[in-house]
């Protein structure tokens, strides 16, 4: 790799052990299922070749989870970075799929009334800034190598979203960041030249509860 370029790649975490189907949000105790920890071994090997030289985590376990075969891999320790924590919502520890209570109820209702803020948890335009804060902090610590910063879905889509320069408000449903999938960012010096993203351990639903 070339001197002046570095990489960014923004992990999610992989599947979450959730039998109660909650939006779990920021709730602490819910780590990875066994299938997660499949997901999280694939990308470590997936990576496997690539000069990894940096690796941060949301603070959340699942996320602290899935870093640990990167961290075995690489010989690396896993800096936490409160940044990448998950989005804040209103809706935390409710059950939210379509058909279910919480939308359902009038109480309710008034989170609902601005998606484009979004009036039920925290603004995008907050999220973007505090994840972008944490991409560059990565960048600079992996400079001329690779970064990993293993985050949540809401988070990852909404920096892509912002330094594409697309709305940030979005339908949730067209989420492009599959359990376990990375969004790199690849820098030549300090200027964002590409986004790139694959899903190593395969595709899963953006409706996904949790994130």
């Amino acid at each position: 790799m070339s001197s002046s370029r570095t990489v960014v790649h923004l992990l999610r975490h992989g599947k979450v052990h959730n039998p109660e189907g909650v939006l779990y949000g920021r709730l602490p105790g819910y780590g990875l299922a066994d299938h997660g920890r499949d997901q999280a071994e694939v990308v470590a090997k997936f990576l496997a070749d690539r000069e990894i030289t940096h690796l941060v985590a949301s603070p959340l376990q699942r996320a602290q989870e899935t870093a640990l075969p990167l961290a075995g891999a690489f010989g690396l320790q896993v800096s936490t970075d409160e940044r990448l924590i998950e989005a804040g919502n209103r809706f935390e520890g409710l059950r939210v799929s379509v058909g279910d209570g919480a939308l359902r109820s009038p109480r309710h209702w008034p989170k609902l009334w601005n998606p484009f803020r979004p009036s039920w948890g925290e603004p995008y335009l907050r999220i973007a800034h505090r994840m972008l804060a944490a991409v560059h902090r990565a960048r600079a610590a992996a400079a001329g190598s690779e970064a990993v910063c293993v985050s949540h879905q809401l988070p990852i889509w909404t920096v892509r979203r912002f330094v594409e320069g697309k709305p940030m408000w979005h339908d949730p449903r067209q989420r492009q960041c599959s359990l376990a999938s990375l969004t790199s960012l690849v820098f030549e010096e300090e200027e964002l030249v590409r986004v790139a993203y694959t899903e190593p351990a395969g595709e899963s639903d953006p409706e996904v509860t949790g994130a």
